[in-house]
């Protein structure tokens, strides 16, 4: 289960009961069932003993050329240590790449990937079929954290994720996840298996998963917000981006590291330069104010 410092853990929970008192009429008609008043923010948290910065790096994208295989090499050594990927990726290059790329990575170097994007997929052979290739791809014996990439209508949850819990309990997967999940779905998935993420599309614009936000905060699961930055955001975006003398892109970063203890966020780039880029959203404090003009 993630660790996060009592302190930072305190302080959320008394950003949470605040809720009842919205500052502003803005703040309290956009959502008045979370924690909006966060007043510190850590770079780090950890999911079992793996320590991990609160920026990670998703590889969508990611093919197999000798150029990205030195850029993976290098945003490791910049500081990322949470790589997200899946077995769908690029026609599954994204994993050879990681596998290539990371085999003399340090010990606290996390890959997370994903299977059962399909219903088809999503099927117990398929699922054990497609956790072995990536196994392959990825040259490893163990998968640091293995999401079920989708919960389908005509697939049992709980038939997929035993498939997972079965490889949790041989080694080959560390950690299990889930993605695109209600609340009630991630409910009935622990109910299976210890959940230690949960993968939801989520960023300034796109804020169906509020609720799954905080739940994810009160029981300690982490929060990996896929497309953290797709559709921009506010108009005071901008200008708060100027008085830090930051880019738009690390003020809704910081945003995201802000509004929840458990959130790390996933951006996904191919550039050295834009990955250092999201990682000096970790040196941005938000004021209360700036805070909720992005709400």
């Amino acid at each position: 289960m993630l660790a996060i410092s009592e302190a930072w853990a305190v302080s959320w929970a008394v950003g949470l009961q605040a809720r009842a008192r919205p500052r502003s009429r803005r703040v309290a008609s956009r959502r008045s069932e979370v924690g909006f008043y966060v007043v510190a923010t850590t770079t780090r948290l950890t999911i079992g003993e793996t320590t991990l910065t609160r920026i990670g790096l998703g590889t969508n994208r990611l093919t197999n050329t000798p150029e990205n295989v030195q850029f993976v090499r290098e945003a490791v050594a910049a500081g990322v240590n949470m790589i997200d990927t899946a077995h769908i990726y690029t026609g599954g290059e994204s994993e050879a790449t990681l596998g290539e790329a990371l085999s003399t990575a340090p010990s606290d170097c996390m890959v997370a990937t994903k299977g059962g994007f399909s219903a088809a997929e999503a099927n117990t052979d398929a699922l054990r079929a497609q956790i072995a290739e990536s196994l392959h791809r990825l040259r490893s014996e163990r998968i640091g954290l293995y999401y079920l990439h989708r919960i389908h209508p005509e697939v049992p949850l709980e038939q997929s994720l035993a498939v997972l819990a079965e490889h949790r309990d041989a080694g080959t997967i560390g950690h299990v996840g889930i993605s695109e999940a209600s609340i009630e779905q991630v409910e009935r998935a622990r109910a299976m298996v210890p959940i230690e993420a949960v993968q939801n599309h989520y960023n300034l614009t796109e804020r169906r998963h509020e609720e799954v936000v905080d739940y994810c905060a009160a029981a300690g699961i982490t929060f990996v917000p896929y497309f953290p930055l797709r559709g921009g955001g506010p108009p005071e975006l901008d200008e708060i981006a100027a008085r830090h003398e930051a880019t738009p892109t690390q003020i809704a970063l910081a945003w995201l590291l802000r509004r929840s203890p458990t959130m790390l966020p996933i951006p996904g780039t191919l550039s050295l330069a834009h990955l250092r880029e999201n990682l000096g959203a970790l040196e941005i404090t938000l004021t209360d104010a700036e805070f909720e003009a992005l709400m």
